[in-house]
């Protein structure tokens, strides 16, 4: 709760966004905080707008009349759940099917014959999509997997897929997308992963079919939390996520991914990432934002 005082000081504070909401530097500066301390996400000043316009949304659902209200509910003990909804509308979740092919021609052409050979003979294989969003780029891995090998659902073939956000972990898991959202797969991709369905509001939607959903497992993960995965992959996806990092928390997470990563393993990156910190000595590149792991201990 608010003391009635405490909302006068409130507005009597200068706004630093003009909206219906009465939202001050002291609003962003908490929320801010909250996000760098839950989620790693640097948020400066010239995002207190998006921060708004994001979180208003979620004021007029609670019914709330001020940011005052809003960011002492979610300090609160008993703002949990709120906390994690604010931190689902504050996080960007960009994607789309094969984005930045490049990749998928680098894991199809230089990466997975390999591993595929070594699979047959009942090695096992192991893939992480470590900002998987809503699903799409590990269904596109697993699409790629599946054009060179159409019964890898029958090996020792597993990729992990994981985010910070439920919700999108959920809409993943559920693999369902409109028709807007399969923008990118062929319309032979289409017939061989998907099954045509109807949205829950009408009109065309595609289900990815059981030969992917085998391959594909969901987990919520927080990518400066702890990681409870023991084994090691041979291709790790990061893309387009370390860039809401401070450049610290960005060494820390390359650093992190070094001890999970098979001899020769790849890390994919963003267009607009760079590896920094120690993990410079372990990666070396290995064609467009990518990397190749140099073994050793």
């Amino acid at each position: 709760m608010v003391s009635a005082a405490a909302l006068d000081r409130h507005r009597a504070t200068p706004a630093i966004v003009e909206g219906e909401f009465h939202f001050t530097l002291e609003d962003f500066r908490a929320i801010a905080g909250m996000i760098h301390s839950d989620a790693g996400i640097a948020l400066t000043e010239s995002k207190a707008t998006l921060v708004y316009s994001r979180l208003a949304k979620r004021l007029r659902v609670l019914g709330l009349e001020s940011f005052a209200e809003y960011c002492a509910l979610v300090a609160s003990s008993d703002g949990g759940d709120e906390r994690q909804k604010m931190l689902a509308s504050l996080t960007t979740n960009v994607t789309r099917f094969f984005r930045e092919p490049h990749h998928f021609e680098h894991l199809r052409n230089e990466v997975l014959p390999k591993l595929l050979e070594s699979a047959r003979r009942g090695g096992k294989v192991r893939l992480w999509s470590a900002a998987c969003s809503s699903g799409q780029e590990p269904y596109s891995i697993a699409m790629t997997l599946l054009a060179m090998a159409p019964n890898a659902a029958d090996m020792d073939i597993k990729i992990l897929a994981t985010d910070i956000d439920p919700n999108v972990v959920a809409f993943g898991r559920e693999g369902i997308y409109g028709d807007e959202l399969v923008v990118g797969v062929e319309p032979d991709q289409l017939r061989a992963y998907f099954d045509p369905v109807t949205a829950e509001r009408g009109g065309k939607a595609w289900s990815v079919k059981d030969t992917m959903r085998k391959l594909v497992a969901f987990r919520e993960l927080n990518l400066i939390g702890d990681w409870p995965m023991k084994g090691r992959f041979d291709a790790i996806f990061c893309r387009n996520v370390v860039i809401y990092f401070e450049e610290a928390t960005q060494s820390r997470i390359w650093g992190r991914f070094v001890p999970l990563m098979n001899p020769d393993a790849r890390l994919y990156i963003g267009h607009s990432e760079r590896v920094t910190g120690p993990a410079v000595a372990r990666l070396s590149p290995d064609g467009l934002t990518t990397y190749k792991f140099k073994g050793g201990v």
